[in-house]
């Protein structure tokens, strides 16, 4: 069955494809119910034969969806569809509908060389935004790469699939599923590459990777296999980004090492830190050594760098996503033990029974509704639209040089937020281009109206020579559009300008009064010559003038010659 066209769970129509990943493929796709364009992620049908995999798969769908900032791709919704595969067996096809963001993959940047340092470091410090805000919110990305982060047309980081790569490698998924879904090597940490429990810090040394191939162009570790990266990832040291390229200064080199040490204890210990450190590099100065912290948060970073005692397998352990604490007493009372057992069964049952009671695909809570798309529609529709979900309007008008007249240009906050009812909604709607009264620029030059142009929103066009028996040379004869007339914000006034020169009019054969005054209108010293070799004529009319008819310059001086009689 093919994807296109197709009408998924019974709202969302799937466009053309965009992406092709290991274990997803992404279509341009278009929300029928709310009228606003999605990206949509189309999971394997192999990854839903697990039914562990279906589970941690909407519960991570919900944790992304409900983080909501600048620097993150908004999770819409998520489910599942049963499509007819072509065998004509029937299978279960997960899927993620997505902001739609137009811009460029990172990784798709990084192949065309290393990135200017300074720009390098704006998009890290977006990244880890991005991480701060995650971290916080107790989600661990767990597969950052340059695949998995766009930049927009207007430059702004933009990282996306939080939590596909916990819902794989918390399920019964194969091995091979799992390496798929979280990328190359390329981009694992030394924990990662273990096979240890991950935290907030994994996320912090695959960021310290893709710094580094920002930097210069290249991963740090690369090999044959997979296994051969991954092996380097644990034993051995990178290279100074500075030795690939030299623009890079030794307070990057500092950063990226701080960020790629093999203790995750080493390592920056949050995204503040990592930013802190990034933002002084940045600015050409060393950063200063940092102590590890002493107050870890168990869920993120694991076990404090205190805890020597006990196997390695303790210190995996405490190092996982679970909660942990440390016991003060060496036998607590067994009624205490009890209880904490009796405990966590009530919350398990109350969370299988939740999760087995799920029923709509949507994972917006009941009482928040989404901004709907409302832009290039008139204002009393998009009004209508917005009042039916129970939110407040308020119009300003504004001019905007593409959107006509009447119509949304934008809402603030803007279309795919999710707010509460009776929410303020800002609606800007379009007065059309605004208008300009033209000045008269006849008089003055080019370089003197440009300034003036330039100040009314116009663009200066092109420059049309022309004679002019009056204006002086380079001087403007007149515009277009003529002055007095209106016209709009971004339109382009094109001058006539004067050359100095002036058109003479062959005037032989004209009475001689007539001649000079034809001349003389035209600012021209006129002199005449009596000829007294021919014969006299009535009028006195022309035999022969001293400049060309044609172009001459502006002021020349002109003699006609005209018959007196024989003497």
């Amino acid at each position: 069955m093919t994807d296109d066209n197709r009408l998924l769970a019974g709202r969302y129509r799937i466009g053309d494809i965009i992406g092709r990943g290991g274990m997803s493929n992404v279509y341009v796709g278009r929300d029928e119910r709310l009228g606003r364009q999605v990206a949509i992620k189309l999971l394997k049908s192999s990854l839903a034969g697990d039914p562990i995999f279906r589970t941690r798969f909407r519960q991570e769908a919900q944790a992304a969806s409900r983080m909501a900032h600048p620097t993150i791709v908004r999770v819409f919704d998520a489910g599942e569809e049963r499509v007819v595969e072509p065998g004509g067996a029937e299978a279960i096809v997960p899927f993620i509908v997505m902001e739609y963001v137009q811009g460029i993959l990172l990784k798709d940047l990084i192949r065309q060389g290393p990135v200017d340092p300074a720009e390098a470091v704006r998009i890290t410090d977006g990244i880890l935004t991005a991480l701060e805000y995650s971290h916080r919110a107790g989600v661990v990305h767990r597969d950052i790469k340059p695949g998995n982060i766009m930049l927009t047309n207007s430059g702004q980081v933009k990282v996306m699939d939080f939590g596909i790569a916990r819902a794989i490698s918390d399920s019964s998924a194969t091995v091979a599923q799992t390496t798929a879904i979280l990328g190359t090597a390329q981009y694992f940490s030394p924990e990662q590459a273990r096979g240890e429990s991950v935290d907030a810090r994994t996320d912090l040394y695959s960021t310290g990777i893709v710094l580094f191939e920002l930097l210069t162009g290249r991963a740090p570790f690369r090999g044959e296999t997979p296994v051969a990266v991954a092996y380097q990832h644990v034993s051995e040291a990178p290279v100074a980004p500075s030795s690939v390229n030299p623009k890079v200064s030794p307070a990057l080199d500092q950063v990226v090492a701080h960020a790629l040490a093999k203790d995750r204890f080493a390592r920056f210990q949050s995204a503040a830190d990592f930013k802190t450190d990034l933002q002084i590099a940045g600015a050409g100065k060393i950063p200063s050594k940092r102590l590890p912290a002493e107050d870890f948060q168990a869920s993120l970073f694991g076990a404090p760098p205190t805890l020597t005692s006990g196997s390695d397998s303790a210190l995996t352990q405490l190092a996982g996503d679970d909660e942990y604490a440390v016991r003060t007493q060496s036998r607590p009372p067994v009624i205490w033990i009890w209880a904490g057992i009796a405990s966590v069964a009530v919350i398990l049952i109350a969370i299988l029974f939740w999760v087995f009671s799920l029923r709509e695909t949507s994972i917006m809570p009941v009482s928040s509704r989404q901004i709907p798309v409302v832009a290039g529609q008139t204002y009393d529709s998009a009004n209508a639209t917005l009042q039916q979900l129970n939110l407040v309007t308020q119009r300003f008008d504004k001019n905007d040089p593409t959107i006509p007249a009447g119509d949304v240009i934008n809402t603030d906050p803007p279309a795919g937020t999710i707010v509460q009812p009776q929410t303020l909604i800002s609606v800007y709607v379009s007065l059309g281009k605004q208008t300009v009264a033209l000045p008269d620029f006849a008089g003055s030059t080019v370089a003197d109206a440009t300034p003036k142009v330039t100040a009314l929103g116009l663009l200066v066009g092109s420059t049309t020579k022309q004679n002019s028996p009056t204006v002086p040379a380079d001087v403007i004869i007149s515009s277009s559009p003529a002055a007095g007339t209106q016209s709009f914000v971004g339109d382009t006034i094109n001058f006539v300008v004067s050359n100095g020169l002036v058109t003479v009019p062959d005037t032989t054969g004209q009475p001689r009064k007539d001649a000079m005054t034809s001349l003389q209108a035209l600012n021209l010293t006129v002199n005449t010559d009596a000829d007294s070799t021919c014969a006299a004529q009535s009028g006195d009319p022309v035999t022969k003038q001293s400049l060309q008819p044609g172009d001459n310059p502006q002021g020349s001086t002109i003699t006609l010659t005209y018959c007196t009689g024989k003497s």
